[in-house]
């Protein structure tokens, strides 16, 4: 696959916008489709990300440190959990849905697109009672503090593992908005809009009223999701028999879900360990420094996003060099955007840290520690994805554990001693033998050079 750009001669603010125009949409129409596609979703994930960061600097101001690192810490917890509670579904969607449309299996594709939801829907409904159940248990030696706002948490679950599901069936047909908007716009802005109106009223915003918002907000935005969701399908499917080949689907998404799973406890265990071994304050202070580096994941989401299903199609189709090239595209356009990115926030730290309160401008140090193992990361871009489309799933999935397990005896080791400057480094350091073992995998495996620059 051949990207080729043309530039105009032409110099000054027109001519910039032409190459940038040119840049974006230039090329073959599969590089251009992607490029427009996770624009979109880099555009939604930076709404997302402003939406999240007025909110979490509103919470930290109204809810201050103490309580807002409760409610950090639970939120963490219902976003480890949903992400996982979905069998893998949400990015198995990304394959099976392809492959049936490929072969024309029609009663098969009918009956994912309704049956996956309801499997997860009533599983996670389950899950959420037992985990409800062990909060119940394990009150006597829970701080008294946590122990609502982990029972709200628990209430939340079903609708967010529905809505990752329904994600996953949106973008496996190109509807990025659809997918993303109900879970990353419309959620934030339902956050904002119930705890300023509760801060206004004059209810006192500790960390179970801002659950309480964001249940709210949870619940309110799947729902919305599926009505537009089941519309669209009806236009797009026509009606007719539905098979449900839940084994099958089980086949695909267990090994997907390990791989999921423990890239969320590699993403999440420097906050959990953080909030076991130091104070609220300091976890609130961290997970400002985390969601101010957020940008940089974004790119490499927005890329997994879009090419996840278009590396199961070209597979599928056998276009061996369509794929290695179209691998190479998604690889460039994750590295260099997230070094961009990386160093503009690195530059504008402290000011984005004050935005939380003057207190949080301690972790500005921690920012560069962080931000090591993000860039590394980025250089191979989104391969997870590749090894899991192309069934490479169980080998991935171990590369992800032996780097969680490292995470996990880092942050223990680091964290009571160095706090948040710990944790960060727990992290790059795993993010960074991770990105060598998914590249040696891939080389082996696949005989792709996955490496943003060489040969």
């Amino acid at each position: 696959m051949a990207v080729t750009d043309a530039e105009p001669a032409t110099t000054g603010p027109a001519a910039l916008i032409a190459r940038l125009r040119a840049r974006l949409t230039g090329g073959s129409s599969e590089a251009s489709l992607t490029r427009r596609l996770a624009g979109t979703i880099f555009i939604i994930r930076v709404i997302s990300a402003g939406l999240a960061y007025v909110s979490q600097v509103l919470l930290a101001r109204w809810m201050g440190t103490s309580d807002y690192g409760i409610y950090v810490y639970v939120w963490t917890w219902v976003l480890l959990l949903g992400s996982m509670m979905d069998f893998g579904i949400s990015a198995s969607a990304q394959k099976i849905i392809p492959e049936y449309r490929a072969s024309g299996e029609q009663a098969l594709l009918r009956g994912f697109l309704s049956g996956s939801r309801w499997l997860t829907f009533a599983v996670s409904t389950l899950v959420s009672l037992a985990l409800a159940g062990i909060v119940r248990l394990l009150s006597p030696w829970i701080d008294p503090a946590e122990e609502l706002p982990l029972y709200i948490g628990c209430m939340t679950l079903p609708a967010f593992v529905v809505a990752n599901t329904q994600d996953g069936i949106a973008r496996s047909h190109d509807w990025m908005q659809l997918g993303l908007m109900p879970q990353f716009i419309i959620r934030q802005g339902l956050i904002i809009g119930i705890t300023s109106a509760a801060f206004l009223l004059g209810y006192h915003l500790g960390a179970i009223a801002a659950m309480v918002a964001s249940a709210g907000a949870v619940w309110i935005a799947m729902t919305g999701q599926m009505v537009v969701l089941n519309r669209k399908l009806a236009d797009h499917i026509e009606p007719g028999p539905k098979t449900y080949d839940i084994g099958g689907w089980l086949a695909v998404s267990l090994p997907i879900l390990l791989v999921e799973s423990f890239y969320l406890l590699l993403s999440y265990t420097d906050v959990l360990v953080l909030q076991q071994f130091r104070p609220s304050d300091e976890v609130g202070v961290y997970f400002a420094v985390v969601k101010t580096l957020a940008l940089v994941s974004f790119i490499h989401y927005a890329m997994s996003a879009t090419t996840a299903h278009r590396f199961a199609e070209y597979n599928a189709s056998g276009d061996k060099a369509r794929l290695s090239a179209y691998v190479a595209h998604a690889i460039s356009w994750t590295f260099w955007p997230s070094l961009a990115a990386t160093i503009v926030l690195l530059a504008l730290g402290k000011p984005l840290l004050w935005l939380f309160g003057p207190q949080f401008v301690t972790g500005y140090d921690i920012m560069f520690v962080a931000a090591i193992g993000l860039v590394v990361r980025s250089a191979i871009g989104p391969v997870e994805r590749l090894l899991n489309m192309l069934g490479q799933q169980k080998i991935c999935a171990l590369a992800y554990a032996l780097a969680f397990v490292m995470n996990l005896v880092l942050c223990i080791a680091l964290v009571p001693r160095y706090g948040g400057h710990g944790a960060a480094a727990a992290t790059s350091i795993s993010l960074t033998f991770e990105t060598v073992l998914l590249f040696w995998i891939v080389r082996q495996r696949l005989g792709l050079h996955v490496l943003a620059f060489g040969k």
